[in-house]
């Protein structure tokens, strides 16, 4: 019976010499390992694989996809974007007189909170459920005050567009209808913070550019629909809206891919990058055709429909480009260590140059530290207050102990009183 290690001759290991047994080999390549450690130590350690790089938890999403149901969402942002624009602009035509085109908006105004609430609803699963937002009113919840803002709009539009329809109380229609201009603003880009106030990386990286795309969609969407409804003789307010809100949606699209670089990719490849190119094809066409046709009644109107089917086609991208970032970790992951590496390399610079930065620097390079008038940093001891410091021209503070204040008697013989422990308090 064997009883060596598996896969061994017995009596070829008997014939060895101590140097040629399994413990001598284990030996040998040991030092043939140190030997090519020191050998290498001179030209670094080399490996013989890449660096890993984590990017994702076995490609699982770090966090959840958005519920929200497509096309209710995209439809609510687009439609909602397109009833706030034209309600400043029918605000505007009434104060000049033009009767035809603050007509054509108060409808489109009506027409697009009407079918915006109704897609909301649809999305929520129930009537009650708006209702049920209205209990509280929450500033630090972007979907609570749109809530209330489209409780306070919807009403102001409906008013509007039926005095004016129906020639019904002239003075509540005109109140109404600036009443829903001053709300307009608001049902435009509150949408953008919605989104944006979320963890999906792809809506919450582009923070500072979204209400900007947002604003200048809308306004895009409201001139064309203007352009395409309004008399001819009257468009000329919706030419110049569409053609400023063309022209800041491309320009704050543009902002966005180059401040977001790799970041943005959601945004530029599968469905959702089809989706924006589409927009941007067809509002360089509508920009361009409200420009070029301005007396060409046919011009206009095929100027308006391509700025409305922009204005949606970029909603509908920006929401799949959301659900896109959400479904794969690594736009969630990169962007955070790329963000605690810039915190790192800032915090090791203001070590680097203490002071130079005031308080708030002193903060972020390693909590809060005092300073003396050495321009040495410590943190400071129990009991410290803190002050300018006159050595440090006013940036830094200085620390001096504060003398402690003696107990009387009386609260001494309370504490014995008490049964307190005498050594605990009186060390």
């Amino acid at each position: 019976m064997s009883t060596g290690q598996p896969g061994t001759d017995p009596a070829r290991e008997m014939n060895r010499g101590p140097a040629e047994s399994s413990g001598g080999r284990h030996a040998r390549q040991g030092q043939r390992q140190r030997q090519g450690r020191r050998r290498g130590s001179g030209r670094g350690e080399q490996f013989m694989v890449p660096r890993a790089e984590f990017r994702s938890y076995y490609g699982r999403p770090v966090i959840k996809e958005p519920v929200w149901k497509e096309p209710d969402v995209p439809a609510y942002l687009f439609f909602g974007g397109l009833a706030g624009a034209s309600s400043v602009l029918a605000a505007a035509a009434q104060l000049t007189g033009r009767r035809g085109l603050a007509c054509a908006a108060k409808a489109a105004a009506l027409g697009g909170i009407s079918v915006s609430t109704v897609a909301l609803i649809n999305d929520l699963g129930r009537p009650a459920r708006f209702h049920h937002m209205l209990r509280v009113f929450k500033l630090s919840s972007p979907m609570s005050v749109g809530s209330w803002i489209l409780s306070a709009y919807g009403p102001a539009a409906g008013a509007a567009a039926l005095s004016d329809f129906t020639g019904f109380l002239p003075g509540a229609g005109a109140a109404a209808t600036a009443g829903a201009a001053l709300l307009g603003p608001a049902v435009t880009t509150y949408t953008a913070v919605l989104l944006c106030d979320t963890a999906v990386p792809a809506w919450h990286e582009a923070h500072r550019e979204m209400p900007y795309v947002f604003a200048g969609s809308a306004a895009s969407a409201a001139g064309g629909f203007a352009l395409l409804a309004a008399p001819a003789r009257e468009a000329e307010p919706a030419r110049r809206l569409a053609i400023v809100g063309a022209a800041v949606e491309l320009t704050a699209k543009k902002l966005l891919e180059r401040r977001l670089e790799s970041r943005a990719e959601p945004y530029q490849t599968g469905r959702a990058g089809a989706l924006l190119r589409a927009g941007e094809i067809l509002t360089f066409c509508g920009l361009a055709g409200a420009g070029l046709s301005r007396r060409s009644r046919a011009g206009s109107a095929a100027s308006g429909l391509a700025l409305l089917a922009a204005s949606a086609l970029t909603r509908f991208g920006i929401f799949e480009a959301g659900r896109i970032s959400a479904r794969h970790p690594e736009y969630t992951v990169v962007p955070q260590r790329e963000r605690k590496q810039a915190r790192e390399a800032e915090a090791a610079t203001l070590a680097e140059r203490p002071g130079q930065g005031g308080f708030v620097a002193d903060l972020r390079a390693g909590g809060y530290r005092a300073r003396d008038s050495s321009h040495r940093l410590r943190s400071p001891g129990r009991g410290d207050h803190r002050e300018r410091a006159p050595g440090c021209g006013g940036v830094g503070l200085a620390v001096r102990r504060a003398p402690r204040r003696p107990r009387h008697d009386r609260d001494r013989r309370a504490d014995l009183d008490s049964g307190r422990d005498r050594r605990a308090l009186y060390p």
